[in-house]
């Protein structure tokens, strides 16, 4: 039940916060609501303004018989402006209640925006945490292009994916890749199921009543939509990549035998990208598999991508691993620079295929070339949210590196490579940062290779 009628004057306050209105606190803050939205050329309504998190602690419960989860999210984050009143982007569930610095706090539900007014107005530069409990049915979104995401409802648990906005269906957050933040998640749930997330388990234990609980910490800042949940009956691989990385793989029962030998690889292509990427940027590695039937495309969920079990196959677990470095440690500032994912991540396969399969990158281009479908935008330009994972993203963004390195020569594409995920590893980078670095190794002006390969409208009449 919301707190705002608790006495007159926050009454008052809350009436304030709808009209969009700012107040004075007793301290002398003078404080202004932040932004509900921060205009994402593809996703406006996505993240929020007027603070930046540091971490999130979750701490999830969950009954697949009934697909109730409880869930309490504090949430530590810093005021980036003088705050009276802030959102986070929630989607279904019901909030049992707030609070800021532990005391009670009004909030408001309105689409997926839960707006929270703290008693006492945060000043800018103030580190604060915000507390939210909620319950319910977690229901998943429908995307712009038909495909589901957030939280799945499987057999017997529950899988959850996030790209572009799905995390917002099972924890309140700044549901934005520009807010970047650390995790730890406790998970309980019914004995006899598994519980998997990112990052490294640091606890298992079986409560009182025979539940089952771990818990799990990404150290490494992490986008919201990276952030994942698998739930059900497993089987578990272990190994340790490139001396010091545990790899921990899932599968579910049904399709782990047909996965095991595959998973067994994860180290392997590790250190080999390791070689051509640079160091691999976070503290655990590993896979989800599960069967067919609950989710339709493969993610790079960080540390720990998952796949339906008919996407698991080895250039798939490449294009996911390569996201650790591009997507998940160096990640878009906007949506519209995905093709930083998914070209990066694309191109990193024809790299593989090239030096361990001995299919030149070459090959790749003149195929990608030749596909029309690979012409319908820039892919620095995806016109629509519909248009996010369109085959110019994918594969004409990996054509732009392939001309970049046909341009500068391989020691210099393999300086802009893994510089680029040097200078940004774990943090946000825009089209621009990109294009300004590659010269910047270059030691060129390369606009006219933008111009046509980035940019341009037109196909070329020559590759």
């Amino acid at each position: 039940m919301s707190q705002r009628r608790r006495t007159g004057t926050l009454a008052l306050a809350a009436l304030v916060l709808l009209v969009g209105g700012c107040t004075e606190a007793a301290g002398g803050v003078r404080g202004t609501p932040g932004a509900a939205g921060l205009r994402d050329p593809l996703f406006p309504k996505l993240g929020n303004g007027g603070y930046d998190v540091a971490h999130y602690d979750l701490t999830l419960a969950y009954d697949p018989a009934t697909g109730r989860l409880d869930g309490t999210a504090e949430i530590t984050a810093r005021a980036t402006q003088d705050l009276s009143a802030f959102n986070l982007d929630l989607a279904g569930l019901t909030v049992r209640g707030a609070t800021v610095d532990g005391a009670p706090a009004a909030y408001n539900r309105a689409a997926n925006e839960l707006t929270l007014r703290p008693r006492d107005e945060l000043a800018k530069g103030k580190e604060f945490t915000a507390t939210v409990t909620y319950t319910g049915v977690p229901e998943p979104l429908t995307d712009a292009d038909g495909s589901k995401e957030g939280w799945l409802r499987t057999a017997d648990g529950a899988i959850a994916v996030g790209e572009p906005a799905g995390s917002m269906t099972w924890f309140p957050g700044n549901n934005h890749p520009s807010d970047k933040a650390t995790y730890t998640l406790t998970l309980t749930l019914p004995a006899g199921l598994d519980g998997f997330s990112n990052g490294v388990r640091t606890e298992r234990r079986t409560e009182k009543d025979g539940r089952v609980t771990t818990v799990w910490h990404t150290a490494e800042p992490m986008a919201s939509y990276l952030a994942t949940v698998a739930i059900g009956r497993y089987e578990t691989g272990t190994a340790t990549a490139l001396g010091t990385v545990p790899v921990l793989t899932a599968a579910e029962a049904l399709v782990a035998p047909g996965s095991a030998a595959l998973r067994a690889e994860i180290p392997e292509l590790l250190a080999r990208q390791v070689k051509r990427f640079g160091p691999y940027p976070f503290s655990a590695a590993g896979a989800v598999v599960t069967r067919d039937g609950t989710l339709g495309y493969a993610l790079e969920t960080q540390s720990r991508p998952v796949f339906p079990a008919a996407s698991f196959d080895r250039a798939t677990l490449l294009h996911e691993q390569a996201h650790q470095w591009f997507g998940n440690s160096v990640t878009p500032e906007s949506w519209q620079d995905i093709w930083l994912n998914e070209g990066f991540a694309t191109y990193g396969e024809w790299l593989y295929a090239e030096e361990y399969e001995h299919v030149p990158a070459s090959t790749h281009f003149a195929r990608a070339f030749a596909q029309d479908a690979n012409w319908a935008f820039p892919p620095a330009a995806p016109p629509a949210a519909e248009n996010l994972f369109d085959p110019p993203v994918y594969q004409r963004g990996a054509m732009v590196l392939h001309k970049l390195r046909e341009t500068v020569g391989d020691d210099v594409f393999d300086e802009i490579l893994r510089g680029w995920a040097e200078k940004y590893r774990h943090a946000n980078a825009t089209t621009d940062d990109f294009t300004a670095y590659a010269e910047s190794v270059a030691g060129r002006d390369l606009d006219a290779l933008w111009d046509v390969w980035l940019y341009g409208d037109e196909k070329p009449e020559k590759p």
